[in-house]
């Protein structure tokens, strides 16, 4: 009998290499700091030249994967924001710094083919989803109703995990390392999906955050924040621009 499983093994050395430190990173084992083997170790590991090695390392830094430092050896990369004058807000931290119990309620969960509507930055379809609809509450009073899109081809894990009782934010900001963040904020009266799960009047004023992470060229996450708006705000602190923009 014949087995005629697939072979999804990397095809070249330099991609199995590449293949099997991202799921070191990716699966969280080696966080943000992490030192890599050096390229000495990997050789010996995996009886290959250092052109081999060094192949695969510039193909993980160039996905914003690692960092290469000459002194300080190759580490874990840690994430950074595109412009560093809004973090991505920890919504159950904040709430609690308030003296408030936190609550978390998931509305919707699945999966989702392709959709042309979230193009990656090159204007391509971008693959399956999972998205997860949910609510953040304080003191069991909604304040914030969350659209979230997963892409799994970015980020395989998130197709298996739990997210009925906690948020799907806190898992992906543990788990999963970004490149790139990006913000835009607005006010926007509640629509008819939103007065719902927030138990307001139709029409009521209303903050939106969506917020896009990126791992190099890969789009992991969009997310759509409504808060209600006189229960929650964002506050940034930065400083001038040391070239001035």
């Amino acid at each position: 009998m014949h087995d005629h499983t697939p072979d999804t093994r990397p095809a070249t050395l330099h991609a199995r290499i590449r293949a099997e430190v991202e799921a070191h990173i990716l699966s969280g084992d080696w966080k943000p700091g992490h030192r890599i083997p050096t390229e000495t170790e990997l050789m010996l590991r995996y009886g290959c030249s250092r052109m081999t090695v060094n192949k695969a390392m510039a193909s993980l830094a160039s996905a914003g994967l690692i960092s290469r430092n000459r002194r300080a050896g190759t580490t874990v990369a840690r994430p950074r924001l595109h412009s560093a004058v809004l973090n991505i807000p920890d919504v159950r931290a904040e709430i609690e710094a308030r003296g408030e119990t936190y609550g978390y309620r998931a509305l919707l969960d699945e999966m989702r083919p392709p959709c042309c509507i979230h193009l990656g930055a090159e204007g391509h379809q971008m693959g399956r989803s999972r998205f997860i609809r949910s609510v953040h509450l304080a003191d069991e009073s909604p304040i914030l109703v969350e659209d979230r899109h997963i892409f799994l081809d970015a980020v395989p894990a998130a197709a298996d995990v739990d997210f009925g009782q906690e948020p799907p934010g806190p898992w992906l900001l543990g788990h999963v390392p970004w490149t790139e963040a990006e913000h835009r904020i607005a006010a926007i009266p509640a629509d008819a999906m939103t007065a719902r799960a927030l138990s307001v009047p139709l029409g009521t004023a209303c903050l939106l955050v969506e917020r896009r992470t990126w791992r190099g060229a890969e789009t992991l996450t969009i997310a759509r924040q409504v808060f209600r708006g006189e229960a929650f705000d964002l506050t940034a602190r930065f400083g001038p621009s040391p070239t001035g923009g």
